[in-house]
């Protein structure tokens, strides 16, 4: 043991010569930061531009970025798993991953963040509506699948699930295409409330979770289809007023998109759990599975620094953009709205 204590040193500044000789600047972790090495020598030679940097924390975060963008992706994963990171994704997600972690590291120096400013919990919803092959346009879609998968943002791991169906009340008969897609029978609908129960057990459901009264929260979807079509379709059809709590969320394909920096036509489902490294876990279009995997999205995006905030919502029956400089605030505690 001791043998081991006294030959450390020496390995250590070996393995900085190693990485020094292959080009890759390791970090150094300690109670301060986790750096580059190589640094100190740069900050001589990127004097001439420091005035483009004039807060030195800014300014060895950019180098940084330099340093992370020359490696290779074997090295980035390295890297990664030296901080305890996980090494799953494609190389500009990996990249993402460690320039953030070392961000937030350095930030957390110059002014720690208040946990208490961001939502306690993320309700993730992905419901099935009823559906015809081709997507008649004549054809209105009631929700038939009502889920909700409870993400914790302290602990990011999915605390909770509700799930119910739905009897639809203008078209009760499924199609076999949409039988064959979502994987509800016709015997499931049948059996189910229509929506307005429903609703009321999702109302209760978030009460009893103190969502919106103890704990802050906030909706994530998977495209604005959900809150901006689905529900507010729904709400005409069974007569009741569009819930409070449901008219802002966050959009993960636009946050993922704007995250990761890549197209809109990377963001599908399946794309960005390729993307990250991860397999789809369950039956695709179930709502419940599907709200699942978008969970565990939006959790290695938290791990990855991302913060999640809401990006959409709906105003007077029209879908909005919501600016990324908006105060971060939960929606409001759920209640079962009135009918028309």
């Amino acid at each position: 043991m001791e043998a081991q204590k006294e030959n450390r040193p020496a390995e250590e500044e070996g393995a900085k010569t190693d990485a020094r000789a292959a080009g890759s600047p390791p970090f150094h972790q300690s109670k301060q930061c986790c750096r580059l090495d190589c640094q100190e020598d740069n900050k001589k030679k990127s004097i001439s531009s420091s005035s483009d940097f004039s807060d030195p924390v800014y300014k060895e975060i950019s180098l940084t970025n330099g340093y992370i963008n020359r490696m290779s992706r074997d090295e980035l994963r390295a890297k990664l798993a030296e901080f305890k990171l996980d090494t799953r994704g494609v190389k500009d997600v990996l990249k993402k991953r460690l320039k953030n972690y070392y961000k937030k590291e350095k930030l957390m120096q110059k002014q720690p963040t208040n946990a208490n400013n961001y939502y306690d919990y993320i309700c993730v919803i992905d419901f099935e509506a009823t559906c015809e092959e081709g997507n008649q346009l004549e054809l209105t879609h009631e929700i038939i699948e009502f889920p909700i998968v409870l993400l914790n943002t302290r602990t990011l791991e999915i605390e909770d699930t509700f799930q119910q169906y739905v009897k639809p009340e203008i078209n009760p008969r499924l199609s076999d295409f949409c039988i064959n897609l979502t994987g509800i029978s016709q015997d499931l609908v049948d059996k189910a409330d229509e929506f307005p129960k429903v609703l009321q057990c999702v109302v209760d459901w978030m009460k009893q979770k103190e969502l919106g009264s103890k704990y802050s929260y906030c909706i994530l979807t998977d495209g604005s289809w959900d809150m901006s079509k689905f529900l507010n379709i729904q709400c005409r059809v069974s007569r009741l007023k569009y819930p409070s709590f449901a008219k802002k969320w966050i959009n993960i394909r636009k946050s993922y998109g704007n995250f990761y920096k890549v197209p809109r036509n990377q963001t599908k489902l399946s794309t960005m759990l390729e993307k990250l490294g991860m397999d789809y876990d369950g039956r695709p279009h179930s709502g419940l599975d599907d709200s699942k995997n978008i969970a565990r999205i939006a959790i290695r995006m938290l791990q990855d620094g991302c913060e999640l905030r809401v990006n959409e919502k709906l105003y007077d029956g029209a879908l909005l953009t919501v600016s990324s400089s908006t105060p971060i605030e939960g929606a409001p505690a759920p209640q079962m709205p009135k009918f028309r």
